[in-house]
């Protein structure tokens, strides 16, 4: 029963933290185009769009924010591309517009930090 009970309080802080990082992304300029985007071959947290910018955001919630910016692995940068280019593919409109992988950090009681192309695509 506690593992349950676990994933679905780590389900909530996911959640909360997604709308804090749509919250800020709005707060600075960004236009949100989708959030929770999945496909078979990945998922994207946040699609954000800020002049010929496309934002593919990644958010990640941990006690500090240092261990939410590790937690962003190989395997799920590569899912995440993935998922870009079906969402890409599936909005012809945006297939101009220069793609940035970013990363939103949440941790209780800081403000979100914005790492702006926080990895290349491979």
């Amino acid at each position: 029963m506690a593992q349950v009970h676990s994933y679905q309080s780590a389900e909530l802080r996911g959640r909360r933290a997604e709308r804090a990082a749509r919250w800020w992304l709005r707060l600075q300029g960004y236009r949100i185009l989708a959030s929770g985007y999945r496909v078979p071959v990945g998922e994207i947290d946040i699609v954000a769009r800020r002049g010929a910018i496309l934002a593919i955001v990644e958010v990640k919630t941990r006690a500090d924010l240092d261990r939410a910016a590790y937690a962003i692995g190989g395997r799920q940068r590569r899912r995440i591309q993935r998922a870009t280019e079906a969402y890409i593919s599936a909005h012809p409109a945006l297939v101009n517009r220069q793609v940035r992988f970013d990363a939103i950090l949440v941790a209780p009681w800081r403000w979100p930090r914005h790492l702006k192309a926080a990895w290349q695509a491979q």
